[in-house]
């Protein structure tokens, strides 16, 4: 198990319906990192910007996306993790990848789909919760709109990380940044979000404000926010935590019910 995780968090412009040119930015990105990491977090549909045009840029769980997610995670022996389109099936999914170094695939479909853009019209939502355990750190991946919900997002399991990935437009970052920090302090975890910056091909801006609150609401990242291009890095503490949630079990007093998929 490690006491401390570290990651890094990439804020990255995103070029439209195109991953050969994403995946190589990425991977340049990527090749930047000179300081030991144990996991990297992309953006939301990385590899094409939030797309509902499915049937040009979906891809399988053996394509082009998944054998360089393997590959990287296993050159810069880290896992690495963000979503893309994925075709299973008959079913598209905004599905969260998350790729350790020796090419195991965990992965969570987004549940919460975001009916303002038709999401709901185009992909089949995820019901599953899933806790991804790294490390002997348990994560939670959640998916840019299910950070509107809390009783998605509520800690049951005793994860020790909330980690949103995300599309979140300019006009509505406020709520962004309250919801991240709201999460973090319901849930006594660490809440982590990786936002995009830029135009997209519909012509929404993104402004990023990446982001990782630990379990009292307080901001772990240097600088914060940051609207531009950037490489985030922070170091997640275990018994910093424990600690915390000792002194404070708010948890314990948490009402007791299950989450039950719509």
């Amino acid at each position: 198990m490690n006491a401390t995780l570290n990651v890094a968090l990439i804020q990255s412009h995103l070029a439209w319906e195109n991953p050969v040119q994403n995946r190589a930015v990425f991977e340049q990105k990527i090749n930047t990192i000179d300081t030991e990491v144990d996991l990297i977090i992309l953006p939301e549909m990385f590899t094409t910007g939030f797309t509902m045009n499915v049937i040009d840029v979906a891809e399988s769980m053996k394509g082009e996306t998944i054998n360089w997610l393997q590959r990287l995670a296993k050159e810069k022996t880290c896992a690495i993790a963000g979503s893309i389109i994925v075709k299973d099936g008959e079913n598209y999914f905004n599905r969260f990848l998350f790729v350790s170094s020796d090419g195991t695939i965990e992965k969570y479909d987004k549940h919460q789909l975001f009916t303002l853009a038709k999401e709901q019209e185009v992909f089949t939502a995820g019901n599953d919760e899933v806790i991804i355990t790294y490390k002997g750190w348990k994560i939670k991946p959640q998916v840019c709109y299910d950070l509107r919900f809390p009783v998605w997002a509520r800690n049951t399991s005793g994860y020790d990380v909330l980690l949103y990935v995300a599309s979140w437009p300019k006009p509505r970052v406020n709520a962004w940044d309250a919801l991240l920090k709201a999460r973090a302090i319901e849930n006594m975890s660490y809440c982590i979000g990786v936002n995009r910056v830029g135009l997209d091909g519909k012509g929404y801006e993104y402004n990023g404000h990446s982001a990782v609150y630990d379990v009292l609401g307080h901001s772990v990242l240097e600088e914060n926010p940051v609207e531009k291009e950037a490489i985030l890095y922070t170091t997640l503490n275990k018994s910093y935590i424990e600690r915390v949630r000792e002194k404070l079990p708010f948890l314990a007093d948490a009402d007791l019910f299950q989450i039950t998929p719509k």
